[in-house]
C-alpha cells in the first residue's frame, strides 16, 4: 500500500470522489517542510482551504503561521501545534510529518504542485455550486424566485472565475517597466494615442485621457440637456473604432475602440437605435418617426443603418432592473461577447437589491453607486452612468451645475472617479424670450446667437486628472455632440 493509499484507504469505488490528488498535496507539504522558501512560491494564491485533506489543511496553515512570523516550519516545530493523539492510518502525526519531509519533492516543482492543488480545489467548488443549484431548484425558498437563483449562480461562477487568476504580489522593476511599456504601446495604437478609450470628442479626450478602465464616470444634467445624446455619441464612436486581434489561445483582444454594453432603462432599444441613426445620418428623429423624409434622406438612413449593423454595441432595454440583475447581465455580456465600456441610462431608474435599502432612497442610491464602482473594478472596464440633477439648479441665478446638485449627492460624488455635467445656455435662454421689438429682445437675440449650438461639459471631479470645462458643438435637431470648431483650428485659406 502506497503512502497516499494508507492515508485514504477507506475510499469506496462505488462512489464518485471529489477531484483531488493526495500525492501532490503530500509532495508540496514535504517541499515546504524541508525548505521554507517553497512556501513563498505558492503563498500568493494557495490557501489552507484549497487542500482536500483536513490534516493537510491544518499542516499548511500552521506552516504559514510560523513562516510569516519569521520562524522555522519543519516536522519538529509543527508537531507541537497538531493533536498528539491524532493518527494517520497506523502511524502518528509526528511520524507522518517525518515521512512527508523524507519523501519530499524538490522545491523547483513547488509552484507547479501548488497550482495543481489550486485547480483541483476550483473544480470541487464548481461541483459545490452545481449541487447547490440543483438542491435550491428542487426546494426553493418562498422569497427566492428562479431569476434570483440564476443571478446568484452567475455571481458565484464569476467570482470563482476571477479568483482563478494567479496574480503575483511584488514584481521586479523590470516587470513593472515591461507593463508600463506595454500600456504605452497599446495607447500608441489606439485612436488619439490615449491610455483610455477615446470618446471621439477631442477636447474631452485631451482633458481626461480617454475613459479609463475600472473608473466609475457620472454624467449628470437636468432634463433636456442631452445626457442620453452624449452617451449614445460616445457609445457609437467607441464601438465604431473597435478593432480586435485574435490571440494564440483563440481569444479576441481589443486593440482599439471597444465593445459597448448599453443599459437603456428609460428608452426602448428601437428609440435608442432611432436616435443613433438620426445622429449619424443627419436626419431628424422626429422626421424619421413621422415618415416625413425624402428619398435622399432615406438613402442616408439606410447607409447609416448598414454601418451600425456591424457595431459591437449591445443594448438591454429592461426597465425597473435591480443593481444585482444589472451586475449579473454585465458579467454575462463580458463572458459571452466581451466588454470594454458599460453605459447606464440612468442611475435613478435602478432599484436596490435589498428590501431594507428600498425603504430609504438615500441608502438605495448609496448601495447602487457602491456596487457600480465595485463592478467597474471587477470587470476592469469604465462605467459611464447617467444621473439626474436636483431641481435646486433652477432656483439659482447661475444655472451652471455643481457637485452639490447631484441627487443623493453624498454617495454619487464619493464613489465616482469622474463627475461630468452638461450645461447649455441656449436651453435656458429660449425660455426667457422677451417681447419682440424691445431693447431686451435685441439683447436676448444677440445672446441666443452667441449660445446657439454650443454646449459645455463641466468636469466637476476627476480623481486622476484636472477639472475644467469643455466646449462642444450641439446639433439639437439630430441630438449630436461634436468637437467645437475654433478659429485657430480652421485651415488657412490660400487665394
Amino acid at each position: 500500500m502506497t503512502f497516499a493509499e494508507q492515508l485514504h484507504d477507506t475510499d469506496d469505488d462505488d462512489f464518485r470522489n471529489s477531484p483531488h490528488n493526495i500525492e501532490v498535496e503530500q509532495a508540496l507539504l514535504g517541499a515546504i517542510l524541508i525548505n521554507n522558501e517553497a512556501f513563498y512560491r505558492v503563498s500568493d494564491f494557495l490557501e489552507p482551504v484549497h487542500f482536500f485533506d483536513p490534516l493537510h489543511r491544518d499542516i499548511y496553515e500552521k506552516c504559514a503561521q510560523l513562516i510569516r512570523m519569521g520562524k522555522i516550519a519543519d516536522p519538529r516545530t509543527i508537531k507541537g501545534f497538531l493533536e498528539e493523539k491524532q493518527t494517520v492510518g497506523e502511524i502518528t502525526v509526528a511520524e507522518y510529518l517525518a515521512r512527508l519531509a523524507y519523501e519530499a519533492a524538490t522545491i523547483i516543482n513547488a509552484e507547479d504542485y501548488g497550482r495543481t492543488v489550486y485547480d483541483l480545489a476550483i473544480r470541487r467548488s464548481l461541483i459545490t455550486i452545481g449541487e447547490d443549484m440543483v438542491n435550491i431548484a428542487y426546494d426553493a425558498p418562498v422569497d427566492m424566485g428562479p431569476r434570483a437563483q440564476i443571478e446568484d449562480a452567475e455571481r458565484r461562477l464569476y467570482e470563482l472565475a476571477e479568483a482563478g487568476q494567479f496574480n503575483a504580489g511584488f514584481m521586479g522593476f523590470n516587470e513593472a517597466l515591461k507593463t508600463a511599456i506595454d500600456m504605452a504601446s497599446a495607447a500608441f495604437q489606439r485612436t488619439g494615442h490615449l491610455s483610455g478609450l477615446a470618446t471621439g470628442l477631442a477636447d474631452m479626450d485631451r482633458l481626461m485621457g480617454g475613459l479609463q478602465a475600472s473608473d466609475l464616470i457620472i454624467l449628470a444634467a437636468r432634463p433636456g440637456m442631452g445626457k442620453t445624446s452624449l452617451a449614445t455619441n460616445i457609445a457609437y464612436n467607441i464601438a465604431k473604432a473597435w478593432r480586435g486581434e485574435q490571440q494564440a489561445d483563440g481569444v479576441i483582444k481589443t486593440v482599439d475602440g471597444g465593445i459597448v454594453g448599453f443599459f437603456s432603462l428609460e428608452m426602448s432599444s428601437e428609440q435608442l437605435a432611432t436616435r443613433i441613426i438620426s445622429e449619424q445620418s443627419g436626419v431628424s428623429s422626429s422626421e424619421i418617426r413621422r415618415g416625413a423624409i425624402h428619398e435622399d434622406q432615406f438613402d442616408r438612413i439606410v447607409e447609416a443603418a448598414q454601418e451600425m449593423q456591424r457595431l459591437p454595441l449591445w443594448i438591454d432595454q429592461t426597465g425597473g432592473i435591480s443593481i444585482a440583475q444589472l451586475a449579473a447581465r454585465a458579467r454575462r455580456l463580458k463572458r459571452q461577447r466581451g466588454l470594454d465600456l458599460l453605459i447606464i441610462d440612468y442611475i435613478q431608474l435602478i432599484s436596490g437589491s435589498t428590501r431594507r435599502s428600498s425603504e430609504n432612497r438615500v441608502q438605495e442610491i448609496t448601495e447602487i453607486t457602491t456596487k457600480l464602482k465595485a463592478l467597474s473594478k471587477e470587470l476592469n472596464v469604465p462605467i459611464l452612468a447617467l444621473s439626474q440633477l436636483s431641481r435646486q439648479v433652477e432656483s439659482r441665478e447661475d444655472k451652471h451645475p455643481q457637485l452639490s446638485d447631484l441627487r443623493e449627492s453624498g454617495s454619487i460624488e464619493q464613489d465616482a472617479d469622474v463627475v461630468m455635467f452638461i450645461y447649455r445656455e441656449e436651453y435656458y435662454l429660449k425660455n426667457r424670450k422677451p417681447k419682440e421689438g424691445t431693447e431686451e429682445f435685441y439683447k436676448w437675440a444677440a445672446e441666443m446667437e452667441q449660445a446657439h449650438g454650443r454646449s459645455e461639459v463641466i468636469i466637476g471631479k476627476q480623481r486622476h486628472g484636472p477639472t475644467g470645462t469643455i466646449e462642444l458643438q450641439f446639433d439639437a435637431e439630430v441630438t449630436r455632440f461634436s468637437s467645437l470648431a475654433r478659429d485657430e483650428s480652421v485651415p488657412e485659406r490660400y487665394d
